[in-house]
């Protein structure tokens, strides 16, 4: 499966045609613009006797669950899967096919409006090339798997797509993780800046518009050192223009204040740097060298076991209880390094400055 969608002048993607392709080589477009009913496509991708096969596949299923309220069962993302058997994890359709099944898709309809219609034959062929080899492409993926056993720990990758908070809406908290420089506020900055990026997601949500379309990250990181009371200090912010103070001031000043109103206990913390310091960065080195190690010696992509700031988190969690939830210490990545680096982090943490690895 797979979907094509325009996600440029709206708030939500606006999805135009979803790709199904069967194992023995039926492919299909289903044209979500004309108005369908979507309870058989729920029913498929709901149904847990059912292998639905995606190339990086999250986004698309967010999407589909948009479109249709389905949670996905039995999912099966052969970009991820890829990492097991000495591919990149982050690989490209285009190349895993190549190097899978030595098919070379054409990307000459990049560029197509998904919602135009009609479609021309060119574009519905290309969108059906991106479903027609994916099953062959998980049959190559899962026999090479097996031969180097792990063919298990792939298939127990694919059940996080089962989490159903993968598809629920996000809370204000998190807004914050999308604003590119607001980890060096400060804690009262922070709290303006929740507000404010609170305040921007209702009204780009009702007016169906990008985020950025509505008031601009910097914009709103600017708005957040200064803390404007008033309507004249609006112009002390530097990235605002004339348009957004006429349109938005108003509401922009109510969020300032009521972020500057938070006591401090309900203020975001200011963020810590997971790797702040030299001896938790040299003890994330270690650690990072130790899942390499392990990952060349089974031909895994190292990526797939952790990213860096997810390894620095596990080691500032080491002593702590709620390591043991954590994504390291979880499914596969326990036998195959979480047990040991728990042990390796614990020592190192003891006798600072030996090298266990």
């Amino acid at each position: 499966m797979d979907t094509e969608f325009v996600w440029e002048q709206t708030y939500y993607p606006q999805l135009g045609i979803i790709q199904v392709g069967f194992a023995d080589g039926r492919c299909y477009c289903i044209d979500t613009v004309v108005g369908m009913d979507m309870s058989p496509l729920v029913s498929l991708i709901q149904d847990p006797g059912v292998v639905k096969i995606f190339h990086d596949a999250h986004q698309d299923l967010v999407i589909l669950h948009r479109a249709t309220g389905a949670y996905p069962e039995n999912i099966f993302d052969i970009q991820r899967a890829a990492g097991f058997i000495g591919e990149s994890c982050t690989i490209s359709l285009q190349n895993l096919l190549a190097s899978l099944v030595g098919v070379t898709l054409s990307k000459t309809e990049t560029r197509t409006n998904w919602l135009a219609r009609p479609l021309s034959p060119e574009q519905v062929e290309y969108a059906l090339n991106d479903v027609r080899y994916m099953p062959a492409a998980r049959k190559v993926i899962l026999e090479r798997a097996e031969s180097k056993g792990c063919a298990s720990w792939a298939l127990e990758e694919m059940k996080e797509f089962e989490d159903r908070d993968l598809y629920r809406e996000k809370g204000n908290n998190t807004l914050l993780l999308r604003i590119k420089g607001s980890k060096i506020l400060r804690s009262r900055e922070l709290a303006v800046l929740r507000e404010l990026a609170a305040w921007r997601e209702e009204e780009a949500c009702q007016q169906d518009r990008p985020r950025e379309h509505v008031v601009p990250d910097r914009a709103l990181l600017s708005i957040a050192r200064v803390k404007p009371r008033k309507m004249f200090d609006l112009r002390r912010s530097p990235k605002l223009t004339k348009g957004i103070i006429i349109r938005y001031g108003r509401k922009i000043i109510d969020a300032v204040k009521k972020g500057l109103a938070l006591p401090e206990s309900d203020r975001p913390r200011q963020y810590e740097h997971p790797e702040y310091g030299t001896a938790i960065s040299t003890k994330v080195d270690r650690a990072l060298a130790y899942i390499k190690n392990q990952c060349a010696g089974r031909g895994i992509d190292p990526l797939l076991v952790g990213s860096r700031s997810e390894v620095a988190d596990f080691v500032r969690s080491v002593n702590k209880p709620e390591v043991v939830h954590h994504r390291l210490l979880c499914t596969w990545r326990r036998a195959f390094v979480g047990e040991n680096l728990l042990k390796i982090v614990q020592r190192t943490a003891m006798n600072d400055g030996a090298n266990f690895f």
